[in-house]
């Protein structure tokens, strides 16, 4: 007897209902995708990504509540014999620590929008305008992001001393508000921008400006949030810049992260106050990433393309 040949079925075939094109459209995702058991393996293996991320944050905010001795006697034991609040409390009550998240905040919100506002220019010249040895400066400009920011401290803190600016507030924003990872961003954002649009806003009459305000600005939401929160935790977490330029005892530009330098000394740490308060330092920045994390994700797409 010959041997029949096999069905192929297919979604297009009008003799299957609703449901059975429902079932070889999910059967042919899932042979995609490689079966069952490779979803199941995803799914364990971004849970294990979660809780790796997740543990050492945890471990800071229960640690919190130990007393000093139990955070240094038993460090692996995850919850506390007896929980001790007080460590928050202190922390929540100290002015210090008060002024210096308002420094940290204000500082962190005008620190993003000066830099929004100086990538976002050298970002439209370098996608929208010609002139001589573009290509050049775009180069050296990129090559600039493979530079720790370690080597160029010391020339950094030279330049920002001899321009007395030490010990003020220009010293923390203004000397790392131009980055060019922000511009690349940018620039990549603005060159998925039709140039159609453009070309019609200049036969109207509008001039650079006007285009880069009118229509350039009001399309950047996406790259902005972006730049804006990369900026603002760059400023929030920084830490050895301002040591160097902050030198007066108990300046009232004292960041938060050096507030929290002040509970380790070369003789006593105190662990309990010092997790506490890079639980409540941390909080902020945690609650700002859960609400933007679409735009980001978003934004740093629609940059990738081009």
């Amino acid at each position: 007897m010959a041997a029949s040949a096999p069905i192929i079925v297919t979604e297009a075939d009008p003799a299957l209902s609703a449901g059975a094109r429902d079932a070889v459209r999910r059967h042919r995702r899932s042979a995609r995708a490689g079966g069952p058991g490779w979803s199941v393996l995803r799914y364990v293996y971004s849970a294990l990504i979660f809780l790796a991320a997740l543990f050492p944050l945890a471990w800071m905010a229960i640690s919190g509540f130990k007393a000093r001795n139990e955070v240094v006697s038993s460090p692996f034991q995850f919850f506390p014999d007896v929980w001790q609040p007080q460590n928050y409390v202190d922390i929540a009550s100290d002015p210090q620590f008060l002024r210096a998240v308002g420094v940290s905040f204000g500082g962190a919100l005008l620190f993003a929008a000066l830099s929004l506002a100086v990538n976002s220019m050298a970002a439209y010249v370098f996608a929208r305008l010609e002139f001589a040895f573009k290509r050049t400066i775009w180069v050296v400009v990129l090559m600039t992001m493979f530079i720790p920011g370690m080597a160029i401290l010391l020339t950094s803190y030279i330049v920002v001393t001899r321009m007395g600016m030490l010990n003020t507030l220009a010293v923390l924003v203004v000397p790392g508000a131009a980055a060019a990872v922000h511009i690349f961003f940018i620039r990549q954002f603005y060159l998925g921008i039709p140039t159609s649009i453009e070309e019609a806003a200049l036969i109207d009459g509008a001039d650079r400006w006007r285009i880069f305000t009118a229509i350039f600005l009001p399309m950047s939401k996406p790259v902005f949030v972006v730049v804006g929160i990369t900026s603002f935790l760059a400023f929030w977490n920084a830490y050895v810049w301002p040591i160097m330029t902050i030198t007066e005892p108990d300046s009232a530009l004292t960041q938060i992260q050096q507030y929290l330098a002040t509970f380790r000394s070369e003789r006593r740490v105190e662990y309990g106050l010092l997790l506490a308060g890079s639980t409540l330092a941390a909080t902020p920045v945690i609650v700002l990433f859960l609400i933007f994390q679409r735009y980001i994700i978003s934004g740093i797409r629609i940059s990738g393309i081009k």
